[in-house]
């Protein structure tokens, strides 16, 4: 079902009565109105107006196009129609997998990166080298934009300035940045704190300025968690300060009922709403997506689905190989399809383009042709018709010809240089040196198709005149196990 909404709805008329609901106490901290947030091209607008897309279908051109960086690409799938959703990753596999699956854009989790990497609870213990280091990783695994969870900045407003240009110089999109206190925990579990309504502000602020200083365009995800930690009231005054600090996208996590959620989407009409779907029994009412979009929303957050169905799929294959069986086929991908899944046959094909040839690495010259203009047949008949590349030497120095080593006489065709020429069934040429006789022997040890062949009894009985031996003469001419010619020569 396709569903047509505009950009943002409407405040609902009992909530827009005053922009400065809720009423605002004496002596209470007006919000600083700064310089107006960048602005989207209009050929995005034009592009809207063209184009309208169900959020359930709105997964077409999803990664960043060619010198787009990855915040004009998330601004590009914000000014599209419809309400995206953005599931949360939590390594570089799983944010492969969302945009596998055709979704815009991906989130990163603090809740499962916590899980995944520390096996620990998010109550404050990972670090911002911790989470910079793993961003880093899954902002290179794909193409399209992802919103890292940047927590409360991990300090003062200059460890938030230090944070954004941390995610920009790691490639996210944008960040989300909260006013919880340290340490800072998630949004939808108990004790929740936030620091003061100055502090906050503050924060949205140095954020805005780091980005400036950058000559970054990253998108700014300010959140509150105030709805928990003191009142509903209190959230949407924030909200609003932190749209007048410069904030793109706005955000009261664990808002507790869908009136709640049409409150939040009357604050700040033009600024987009985000919505995080805490699957599982959060406090937020679980709404599909035209829902959401029918209340104002444009981007929506599924933060556990992957880790959450993880966890679950893990626990079962566990429960399986201990019992001795393998996890059942509906649950286990076969080995084909998880090399598919990782890239290994784009690797291979990728791999194909930069073969170099046994001719082109022993020739010195190898293809190199001139800067004059040469034909495509002229390089091509270079290509077809590669030189005859060297005889190498192998281990000449380590050879006495003083001594046969127990092999025969010193003198005469055991105190030579011999050539072996091994020619494959395809007619390519696979091995070509001189090597001392005394080593010939060994050489059956390497080469397989060797194996099994006596092939010093071979030279023993070969024609040659041992007291006047001729360089290039051929010793022994025959197919090996696997088809190979065998060829020796006097060196």
């Amino acid at each position: 079902m396709a569903c047509y909404g505009a950009l943002l709805h409407q405040p609902l008329p009992s909530l827009a009565a005053s922009s400065s609901y809720p009423p605002r106490r004496a002596g209470a901290l007006r919000a600083p109105r700064l310089q107006p947030r960048v602005t989207l091209p209009s050929s995005f607008a034009s592009a809207r107006a063209r184009v309208r897309i169900s959020p359930r279908c709105s997964y077409s051109s999803a990664g960043a196009a060619p010198g787009e960086s990855p915040a004009a690409a998330l601004r590009r799938v914000l000014e599209a129609p419809g309400a995206h959703q953005a599931p949360a990753c939590y390594d570089a596999l799983s944010a492969r997998l969302v945009e596998r699956a055709g979704f815009r854009a991906c989130f990163t989790s603090g809740f499962s990166i916590s899980a995944a990497r520390l096996g620990l609870p998010d109550v404050g213990l990972i670090s911002y080298g911790e989470m910079i280091d793993h961003g880093r990783l899954i902002t290179e695994a794909v193409s399209i934009p992802v919103i890292g969870d940047a927590d409360n900045g991990y300090g003062n407003c200059i460890n938030v300035k230090r944070t954004v240009k941390g995610f920009i110089n790691a490639g996210f999109a944008g960040l989300i940045l909260e006013d919880q206190v340290s340490p800072k925990a998630c949004g939808h579990t108990q004790g929740r704190k936030v620091v003061s309504r100055e502090e906050a502000i503050m924060r949205i602020k140095a954020a805005v300025d780091a980005r400036n200083e950058s000559g970054s365009d990253i998108v700014i995800v300010a959140r509150t968690d105030s709805r928990q930690a003191l009142s509903l009231d209190e959230a949407l005054w924030r909200v609003r300060a932190f749209a007048d600090a410069g904030a793109d996208i706005l955000f009261i996590d664990a808002l507790a009922s869908r009136e709640e959620m049409k409150a939040f989407c009357a604050v700040a009409p033009g600024v987009p709403k985000m919505a995080n779907m805490l699957e599982g029994g959060g406090k937020t009412p679980i709404l599909s997506p035209v829902e959401l979009e029918e209340m104002g929303y444009k981007i929506i957050a599924y933060p556990l689905s992957l880790i959450g169905v993880s966890m679950c799929a893990m626990e079962d294959a566990l429960i399986a190989l201990k019992g001795g069986r393998l996890p059942p086929p509906g649950s286990l991908p076969s080995f084909e399809e998880i090399k598919n899944t990782l890239g290994f046959n784009r690797y291979y094909e990728e791999e194909k383009k930069y073969v170099v040839t046994p001719a082109q690495s022993s020739n010195r010259r190898g293809y190199e042709y001139s800067s004059e203009a040469s034909s495509v047949e002229d390089f091509k008949s270079r290509i077809e018709k590669p030189q005859e590349p060297p005889v190498v030497d192998i281990l000449p120095p380590l050879y006495d010809a003083d001594s046969a080593g127990g092999r025969g006489p010193s003198t005469g065709m055991w105190s030579r240089t011999l050539r072996l020429k091994i020619t494959g069934r395809d007619g390519v040429q696979k091995f070509d040196a001189r090597i001392p006789a005394g080593f010939l022997e060994g050489m059956t040890k390497i080469i397989p198709g060797l194996a099994g062949e006596n092939i010093m009894e071979r030279l023993r009985n070969a024609p040659i005149d041992v007291d006047n031996p001729q360089n290039g003469q051929l010793l022994l001419d025959f197919e090996d196990a696997i088809g190979d010619r065998i060829q020796v020569f006097l060196g």
